[in-house]
């Protein structure tokens, strides 16, 4: 008899006990803390032709990381190309293929086809909603897992991940009353799930709630930081709320402590980094040499051109450094990324390339330049990914450079339109 993931799903070329390393390394994701990689390497190393193990690696390594990292998720691929599977572990491997690719709209599509069949192939609906973030899709985000969510009852193994899935595409959509239900809901089932956390997170962000979410990430620290591989984000998300209560040293602890203490190499870290830093250096703050040691991290990172919303922080590290030579290298791997198959060629064309000249245009003074830049692409910013709270930087950039290009009335227009956008209670649907 053929081994089974937690909810019955064939786990082909399993033994029991890799199936077992597979099912604790998919909790594991699901919570966003833990080790998923090194259960998934004993489950290969144990049963070699185990296909979902394979992709799984692929999944967690090819996005999010650095480019040596990808290529272990390349090597996992490898691995499974030839392996067999039912005609859902090989709908996933064709998916991972296409994100490998850089096709991730297209990978997007097969894991939905995958859910609406197996609604609770748990694997499918989390690497689906992370492809609607990379590619900006806050109806799928939410549509993703409410579709499936009915499927689920709250005995299930990991019922906690998929509400707070569908939390933060609840949010992501303008639902805040009902994500912020969602999400508390899933961490009183589970306090260590770290999206869950930071899907309540982006509501109190969204609503202006500082003190709120002060308290919300602070009472609880331990449960989403301990063993947690999405800590740094969720410590940003603390620093976007002493930000908001204009508690600036507070933001440089934090800084300087749990988001860049030590320095990372992992993309997500590295643009969580660039953006609090960012928000800062708008405000006025010195920075010290903190712009530097970041702008060396995304150096030794490299791999530009593969994903517009990741060099769109690179850029602010280097604008902020003063790499001049950096940000034209930088600039030169867009015009490659234009000519190359993938998603990303919109990515750069649509939102990257007008946003990162425009932030070259802020750090040399032009700003009536980065305004002029910045406005005719700040309604569509999100066909590069990431969330809303991600995306902020840009309208905060672009009211910081009508200030400082003259352009008072028009800077005066787009504070107060960003206010009320963020008063507690509005809500407002995405069709």
């Amino acid at each position: 008899m053929a081994e089974t993931d937690a909810t019955g799903l064939t786990l082909t070329g399993a033994s029991a006990a890799a199936a077992r390393d597979f099912r604790a390394a998919v909790s594991a994701y699901h919570r966003y803390a833990g080790d998923p990689m090194r259960l998934l390497k004993a489950a290969t190393a144990d049963s070699p032709g185990f296909l979902m193990a394979h992709v799984l690696k692929g999944y967690l390594t090819l996005y999010g990381a650095n480019p040596m990292i990808a290529r272990m998720g390349h090597a996992a691929l490898d691995a499974a190309r030839d392996l067999p599977g039912t005609a859902r572990e090989l709908a996933h491997l064709a998916a991972a293929q296409a994100m490998a690719r850089g096709e991730l709209k297209a990978a997007g599509r097969i894991l939905e086809d995958v859910a609406v069949a197996h609604p609770l192939d748990s694997v499918a609906l989390q690497v689906g909603q992370l492809i609607d973030f990379l590619t900006g899709d806050a109806r799928m985000l939410r549509d993703r897992i409410g579709r499936a969510l009915p499927s689920w009852t709250p005995d299930a193994p990991d019922y906690h991940a998929v509400l707070g899935m569908m939390a933060f595409g609840l949010e992501e959509t303008g639902l805040y009353g009902r994500a912020e239900a969602l999400g508390r809901e899933a961490i009183a089932l589970e306090p260590r799930n770290g999206w869950a956390r930071h899907a309540v997170a982006h509501v109190l962000e969204m609503q202006d709630r500082r003190a709120d979410g002060v308290a919300w990430m602070r009472g609880s620290i331990p449960d989403w930081t301990e063993g947690s591989f999405f800590a740094v984000h969720n410590w940003w998300h603390l620093s976007l709320f002493h930000l908001g209560l204009d508690e600036t040293e507070a933001v440089l602890a934090l800084y300087d402590g749990p988001i860049f203490g030590e320095p990372s190499g992992m993309a997500f870290d590295l643009d969580d980094a660039a953006s609090l830093l960012w928000r800062l250096h708008l405000r006025g703050v010195d920075l010290g040499g903190r712009w530097a040691v970041l702008a060396d991290a995304f150096e030794a990172k490299g791999g530009w051109g593969g994903y517009a919303f990741d060099d769109f922080h690179a850029m602010a590290a280097f604008v902020g450094a003063g790499r001049t030579a950096a940000a034209r290298e930088l600039m030169a791997a867009q015009a490659g990324a234009l000519e190359r198959p993938g998603d990303n060629a919109l990515f750069v064309r649509a939102v990257g390339l007008p946003a990162m000249r425009a932030l070259e245009a802020f750090g040399e003074g032009r700003h009536a330049d980065a305004a002029d830049l910045l406005r005719p692409i700040r309604s569509q910013t999100h066909l590069f990914g990431g969330s809303h709270a991600q995306r902020d930087v840009i309208d905060l950039t672009l009211i910081e450079a009508a200030s400082r290009g003259g352009n008072e009335a028009l800077a005066r227009a787009l504070t107060t339109e960003r206010a009320m956008a963020r008063t507690r209670g509005l809500e407002a649907t995405v069709a």
